[in-house]
């Protein structure tokens, strides 16, 4: 396999302003392996919505460039783009919008092109992957929120992404729903890129870390190491919960 294959996602030099002149990216270079799980971090406003609208697309035009698996991302290469990069948005009803589960994990699949036996499989194989098997006739919105978001990651896994995004996927769970959650994203054969500002997820979740910071990567290590930096931490304004202390958790024991 040659070392362009091993690279899920490169980011060099990305800096973007918007048109009324904010200034979001100055200059944003790293590089995920395939098959790693990375927290993108940081306060409100450090530009990680703009870093993450780049990985598909959808915001493109200031300098740089994008890879995603090797494809740089661009107007020749779009439509496969946004099948290798799959985002899961912090709200799923953001993203769940037929009368049925089988029908919202059937969606992108069937637009793709997919039919017949070839697409229930799909179907099937990807609500298997997320435990929601026995919802499949269900109304999505006679679920219970974690639920809902579970089918929401079924919908992007239908489409057989390169690259997991993931936007806050703790946020409003319940401790159950959050661990069942946690189990699944393990669980998958995928690249993750999770965007969270709970920090005991992204330890229990990622092995490394990226802190972006006004508009550039301030950091970029393991996650333990990073929040176990106090002045890194209040430099980039990153507090962990009262009572947390990541050195006093076995990252061994948490799958990382």
């Amino acid at each position: 396999m040659g070392a362009v294959t091993d690279v899920s996602l490169e980011v060099s030099g990305l800096a973007f302003a918007y048109p009324d002149g904010h200034q979001a990216l100055f200059g944003v270079d790293f590089t995920v392996a395939r098959g790693e799980r990375v927290a993108l971090l940081g306060p409100n406003g450090a530009g990680k919505t703009t870093l993450v609208l780049h990985l598909n697309g959808i915001l493109t035009g200031g300098a740089g460039e994008v890879k995603v698996a090797g494809l740089p991302v661009g107007k020749a290469h779009m439509a496969e783009i946004r099948r290798k990069v799959g985002i899961v948005f912090q709200d799923p009803d953001d993203q769940l919008f037929m009368p049925s589960v089988r029908e919202d994990v059937a969606f992108g699949p069937a637009a793709a092109g997919l039919k017949g036996a070839e697409l229930e499989d799909r179907v099937d194989r990807a609500l298997a992957q997320v435990g929601m098997s026995d919802f499949k006739s269900r109304p999505p919105h006679h679920l219970s929120f974690g639920q809902r978001r579970r089918v929401a990651v079924a919908t992007v896994l239908a489409m057989e992404p390169e690259i997991l995004v993931l936007d806050e996927p703790s946020s409003n769970l319940d401790p159950a729903s959050r661990r069942e959650l946690a189990d699944i994203l393990r669980s998958l054969d995928v690249t993750v890129l999770m965007v969270t500002h709970d920090l005991p997820y992204a330890l229990e979740l990622c092995p490394r870390a990226l802190i972006l910071s006004e508009g550039v990567i301030a950091a970029d290590g393991r996650t333990a190491g990073l929040l176990s930096d106090d002045t890194l931490m209040r430099t980039h304004r990153l507090e962990l919960p009262f009572g947390f202390d990541p050195r006093s958790v076995s990252t061994g024991t948490m799958g990382v």
